[in-house]
């Protein structure tokens, strides 16, 4: 569903991305990892053409969008779902004005169908009931499935999540894991997530990519990457640094 090939990427003089290159099949969970400013949130803007590549290609459905210009992105684009990092939802309005944001945009959904459409996303979500209620009285966790709710309302294909748990507590955290498995199996959508949080990454993935140096370093099952003696990987997935004790500060 998904294939990128040789992907260059540069910010003026910086290279960001080097050379990347890795497929994704249909209904298959991703997650990407790596340093931070490594490029992982600058690989998925490729994806939905945010950005240009400076050369190679991403392949959507086999149609490449390098290149594309805005109106040619329109159809692709809306295939694709996101949770944002924050959850970036709109303070003035209730739960179901944000849920429903791209319904009520797009005008060709009935009140009632999207009023239905809404109860049956936060059921999915486990927030039933909530409609009325603003961001501000909703925790951390309960925003960032709100955030989900409106992600997968209008049925995409794809869903990409930028850092589904940062900032929230183990269990929050859980939740959420627990919650993207779940709408990876009940509505067989291909996801892709960037995450540091390893406990995440290992659970919610098929497969984990690891971007290091601008390159895939590593496309690995869960279980091969986590027992992997390989230093890099190693190092990284068990948090630690390359700063001995006795170095100067």
């Amino acid at each position: 569903m998904i294939e990128v090939r040789d992907l260059k990427k540069y910010f003026g003089s910086l290279p960001v991305l080097q050379g990347v290159t890795f497929s994704i099949a249909k209904g298959e969970a991703i997650s990407i990892i790596g340093v931070s400013g490594g490029g992982k949130s600058v690989l998925l803007k490729h994806l939905v053409g945010l950005l240009t590549p400076d050369s190679g290609e991403v392949l959507i459905d086999g149609q490449n969008i390098a290149g594309m210009d805005e109106r040619q992105l329109l159809p692709v684009r809306r295939k694709f779902g996101m949770l944002f990092q924050g959850a970036a939802l709109f303070d003035s309005m209730t739960v179901e004005e944000n849920v429903a944001f791209v319904l009520n945009r797009e005008r060709k959904t009935s009140p009632e169908e999207i009023a239905k459409r809404v109860e049956e996303v936060l059921d999915l979500v486990g927030l039933e009931g909530i409609q009325k209620k603003k961001p501000a009285e909703l925790s951390g966790g309960m925003r960032k499935r709100v955030g989900l709710a409106r992600a997968v309302i209008y049925r995409p294909e794809i869903l990409l999540y930028d850092e589904p748990t940062t900032g929230l507590d183990p269990i929050a955290s859980d939740t959420i894991d627990q919650l993207i498995i779940r709408v990876v199996q009940k509505l067989q959508v291909t996801s892709i997530a960037v995450t540091h949080d390893m406990r995440s990454a290992r659970r919610i993935g098929h497969r984990i990519l690891m971007l290091h140096e601008g390159r895939i370093y590593a496309d690995q099952t869960p279980d091969e990457l986590f027992k992997s003696k390989d230093p890099v990987i190693y190092r990284f997935v068990n948090g630690i640094s390359e700063l001995k004790k006795d170095d100067d500060l």
